[in-house]
């Protein structure tokens, strides 16, 4: 095999070695921490070539790359995890941050500007709506929302109506939404986006992916322009690192790049070791994460004590988001929510029994969480607007960890059974 052919072998193969060179680093196995603040650079010819690169003073040369400055523009941690990212998604190009938000307030500051209205889908994750409802407008940011009833050609043709509908920059969709795991076509927001578009207006489709990916979905092969992670969840898996990170082609990753290194916001080597480390397992530590989900799914549907059950898992043929599922899906997930019988009281009283499931907020970890959105998650967003995303008094979110299956249920079983 050529040593730059990696085409046959999967992500998860590549997840050990792709982008690392032990022979640099006195033959270590695996990478090591490089923890520096800067590097030294062989002439000063040299420094300015990367210092043009870094600041985009000048377009990148055929096979040159962009050398090591300082550990806010570029580390070797984090530019072998972002290579190795960008793998799963089939992207061109990735940038890691120091949490979740701070990879989507990035992009969101990006690509919108005064005047400009955002698109978004409901619910999102806490921080997200906080940051779009109360930050965006303080900037001139309108953000119009959308759920997975409320149809968005039909917000987009009221917007049109008003003759609002230029200016509309961007499309934001969290797929599936936390906590209600509901579902939103990537592709046809993406058609949406390029029909909004104009030769001087782009209009971009961004998607937190945070759910199910980088396994079990993959938006940018589906169209969405910029894929996003709190990189905290399932990809770092093992509730130690807070991180984010932001997937597109060059051309985009190379405008959020650029913001990153002036709002200096990328993630330390320290945390880029660690997703090293759990990429290598990430693949491994979803696939049983979602079986056990599955098997807790099916026994929550079958309770006497539950009302309803939103897992992906359970969706019947006949669901209007059941062909969405199929299209843009390959895997359930690990996310299980569900309306307990009674409201918080009731809710509480099952989180205040649980045993071995740990009551936390944060999710896709190898121990198993539960949380209560309406109180800990989304307690920011106004009880009308949680009431029309559903996010209800009796709703409960769980993250579903590696362990036996048969204790993730019995434990769940009997908090139930003293719930009421």
């Amino acid at each position: 095999m050529k040593s730059k052919d990696i085409s046959q072998f999967r992500p998860e193969s590549l997840m050990m070695s792709h982008g690392y060179k032990p022979e640099l680093s006195e033959g270590a196995i695996k990478c090591p921490i490089f923890q520096t603040s800067t590097f030294v650079f062989k002439n000063a010819q040299e420094g300015k070539a990367f210092f043009e690169l870094a600041y985009g003073l000048r377009e990148q040369q055929p096979n040159e790359e962009l050398g090591l400055i300082y550990s806010r523009l570029n580390n070797p941690d984090l530019e072998i995890l972002e290579n190795r990212l960008c793998l799963w998604d089939g992207a061109e190009d990735c940038a890691v941050f120091e949490s979740g938000m701070s990879a989507i307030s990035t992009v969101l500051l990006e690509f919108l500007n005064p005047g400009d209205i955002l698109l978004y889908s409901m619910p999102v994750y806490g921080g997200t709506d906080h940051f779009i409802n109360h930050f965006l407008p303080r900037y001139g940011i309108t953000a119009v929302g959308f759920s997975q009833q409320h149809d968005i050609d039909e917000v987009i043709l009221n917007l049109k109506a008003e003759g609002r509908s230029d200016k509309i920059a961007l499309i934001y969709i969290e797929t599936p939404a936390n906590p209600t795991n509901a579902l939103i076509d990537i592709s046809k927001c993406s058609q949406l986006a390029k029909s909004l578009s104009t030769p001087e207006k782009t209009v971009y489709t961004v998607v937190d992916n945070t759910y199910l990916g980088p396994i079990w979905q993959h938006p940018l092969k589906l169209g969405a322009d910029i894929v996003v992670y709190s990189a905290t969840k399932y990809i770092g898996g093992h509730s130690d690192v807070i991180a984010g990170a932001v997937l597109s082609n060059k051309e985009c990753m190379s405008r959020i790049k650029t913001l990153r290194t002036f709002l200096g916001n990328m993630a330390g080597p320290w945390t880029g070791w660690l997703l090293l480390r759990s990429l290598e397992t990430l693949k491994v530590r979803f696939e049983q994460q979602t079986k056990n989900a599955i098997e807790v799914a099916k026994m929550l549907d079958a309770h006497p004590l539950v009302e309803k059950v939103y897992y992906l898992g359970l969706l019947d043929d006949d669901d209007p988001t059941y062909p969405i599922y199929k299209k843009q899906c390959s895997g359930p997930g690990a996310m299980v929510s569900f309306l307990i019988k009674g409201k918080e009281k009731e809710a509480f009283a099952f989180l205040n029994h649980l045993q071995m499931i740990k009551l936390a907020v944060s999710l896709g970890s190898t121990e198993s969480l539960a949380e209560h959105p309406h109180t800990m998650t989304h307690a920011g967003i106004d009880d009308e607007h949680k009431q029309e995303m559903g996010i209800t008094e009796n709703l409960i979110r769980l993250s579903i960890g590696v362990e036996f299956v048969g204790d993730i249920i019995r434990d769940i079983t009997e908090a139930l059974d003293n719930s009421q």
